[in-house]
């Protein structure tokens, strides 16, 4: 069986994760993509104002048990079936997408790296580093237009729990990364150092 590799994409909120993740599919086409934001644990009862009631920016946020299970079944070449979230509601809905494993797997999101168990499923580990002002405003706007949210709750949120969990969390999960890429998806040096990696992993023979 061709050996899989999974690629860690972690770094705050805003920091332009996800753009990393586009600008290598612009590349290569022959991986999974597995956002930890799917894996969030439902939190029905959280609303615009009661948004600080669930801590979205702890590690126990997430269903780390499920990420486990997830990467090592596709780590073994089995499909999974993973979940996805509803943030308007703050729930995981009922449906799930069906994963077909590849030789590369992307996991990306803000504290990937926190869990030492799944860090350990992960080959490569790469951190975003972006400046926090950055960071908030491309939080802001992504909140207000795409998960119904208002400026107070965003605001409130942000320096209630986003920005202490960020420096008690994520921030000290860098010393982990094998590459750190200084403002995301901007850095084309960095961005061709690791589409190299990923083109070795995919094009490399069973």
């Amino acid at each position: 069986m061709t050996p899989v590799k999974v690629i860690g994409i972690c770094g705050g909120s805003g920091s332009g994760k996800t753009t990393i993740v586009r600008k290598i599919s612009e590349v290569v086409s022959d991986f999974v993509f597995l956002p930890q934001d799917n894996y969030y644990k439902s939190a029905e009862y959280v609303s615009n104002a009661n948004i600080t009631a669930f801590n979205f920016d702890h590690p126990d946020a997430f269903d780390n048990e499920l990420i486990v299970q997830h990467l090592t079944a596709l780590r073994r070449g089995e499909e999974i079936e993973m979940p996805t979230y509803d943030f308007v509601h703050h729930r995981r809905t009922a449906e799930t997408i069906r994963v077909k494993p590849r030789k590369l797997v992307i996991f990306e999101g803000i504290m990937i790296f926190t869990n030492k168990v799944v860090r350990d499923l992960i080959d490569l580990k790469v951190f975003v580093d972006t400046p926090d002002d950055i960071r908030f405003i491309r939080r802001l706007v992504r909140d207000i237009e795409e998960r119904g949210r208002t400026v107070d709750s965003v605001v409130d949120q942000y320096l209630t729990v986003v920005r202490p969990g960020h420096y008690e969390f994520i921030e000290p999960t860098k010393t982990y990364a094998d590459i750190i890429i200084p403002e995301g998806g901007e850095n084309e040096r960095a961005l061709d150092v690791l589409v190299t990696f990923i083109n070795s992993v995919v094009s490399e023979k069973p």
